[in-house]
């Protein structure tokens, strides 16, 4: 088998994920696709995941992408992780990943509605709501979750979540409703009240927002596209890795893999790995390069095994249930994290020796970032052990 070294793996990351200045493009969209998806589930992620890699960084060309030109949308896909994918590449995800998600939520709220007593055969009943609030939608235009609920009473019926758990939260059901109709493809989060970190997302028929519904395919073929995606943006990555970032299962997986016969290579001490057919040569290693990303970005959560570019620095820079914090990164490797302070300065430790020039390109990053987010305060969803510390 052809060997891939670190470094060469290191070089189409920074490549691939348009991290080096040569690789970095202003077209959102192109972007998202190239990652396969930015991460959203922290709204502050997509922004700053996106101007990382934008030659003339802005918030308003984001913005602009998302809710203006519209080349862009959240939609909940692998992991039943919310992403932003580029409109061309959603029909893919929509039948690779979306559709499943939706399913396992129906019959999550199926069992929600039975426990609280709502409907004893959720099923009708369930449908019966999902068809007035796209009735609503549709007169409205766009609506918060609280206009809907107005329009369609019964969108405002509770549920009680997590019942005996600290966490234990009484919730209308118009948010769970919302997200199964976003799931299957027929509603979309748009602009959100608020600014450009608000998740008071405005919902929209997803055929009036984008012109026409989202185009379906049948599901192997979406399979296999998802992962010649991964591949070529994330290969050569092991079997485990596919698994753990689609979500599937090894059958499912198996079935997609032999539809795109990808080419076995050796990773050292990572052992085999895939790559497609067509990338087996080289990468030409790139110039010197420094980036900070923001918590769960797309790179930083692109494998599973992540020894190659993360070392040992997992303990600060990952919570315990592996979620990603914000990182500083050198030449294909995180080399320390970030944070944002209180009072909005950028705070960052570099926990490996990358040299004087790359520490002054990590600080003007992080000035840079600094004059992004300007006003805005924002916390990460899921704090590491390092940016706790960081933020004070």
């Amino acid at each position: 088998m052809r060997l891939i070294s670190v470094e060469q793996r290191r070089a189409r990351l920074a490549r691939r994920h348009r991290l080096t200045p040569a690789a970095k493009t202003n077209d959102v969209a192109a972007t998202a696709r190239d990652l396969v998806g930015l991460h959203a589930t922290d709204p502050a992620s997509i922004f700053l995941g996106a101007t990382a890699r934008m030659k003339r960084p802005s918030i308003d060309a984001v913005v602009s992408a998302l809710y203006d030109d519209r080349t862009v949308l959240r939609m909940l896909g692998m992991r039943r992780t919310l992403f932003v994918e580029s409109v061309d590449l959603a029909p893919v995800v929509q039948s690779a990943a979306s559709n499943a998600v939706a399913a396992r939520e129906r019959t999550r709220l199926h069992g929600f509605l039975r426990d609280a007593g709502i409907a004893d055969d959720p099923g009708p009943w369930l449908r019966d709501v999902e068809r007035k609030a796209l009735k609503a939608l549709a007169s409205l235009g766009e609506a918060t979750a609280a206009e809907l609920s107005a329009a369609v009473p019964e969108l405002k019926e509770q549920l009680l979540l997590s019942r005996g758990k600290k966490y234990e939260a009484t919730v209308s059901i118009s948010g769970r409703v919302l997200l199964v109709l976003a799931a299957e493809g027929h509603v979309v989060r748009g602009r959100p009240r608020g600014s450009w970190i608000s998740t008071q997302y405005r919902w929209t028929a997803a055929e009036a927002w984008l012109g026409s519904p989202i185009p379906s395919m049948p599901l192997e073929e979406a399979r296999a596209e998802l992962v010649r995606c991964w591949l070529r943006t994330f290969g050569p990555g092991t079997v485990d890795d596919l698994k753990w970032w689609t979500g599937w299962g090894a059958g499912e997986v198996g079935k997609a893999l032999a539809a795109v016969q990808p080419v076995e290579v050796e990773l050292g001490e990572a052992g085999p790995g895939l790559v497609l057919a067509d990338d087996v040569e080289s990468v030409r290693a790139p110039r010197p390069w420094v980036a900070l990303l923001p918590a769960l970005d797309a790179t930083t959560m692109g494998w599973r095994h992540r020894d190659w570019y993360l070392g040992e620095h997992s303990p600060l820079l990952f919570d315990r249930m592996g979620n990603a914090g914000p990182t500083v990164w050198c030449d294909g490797r995180v080399v320390g994290g970030w944070a944002q302070r209180r009072d909005g300065d950028i705070a960052y430790r570099v926990l490996d020796d990358v040299g004087s020039e790359a520490m002054a390109a990590v600080d003007a990053a992080a000035d840079q970032v600094h004059r992004l987010v300007g006003d805005i305060r924002y916390t990460t969803r899921f704090p590491t052990p390092l940016e706790r510390e960081l933020r004070g």
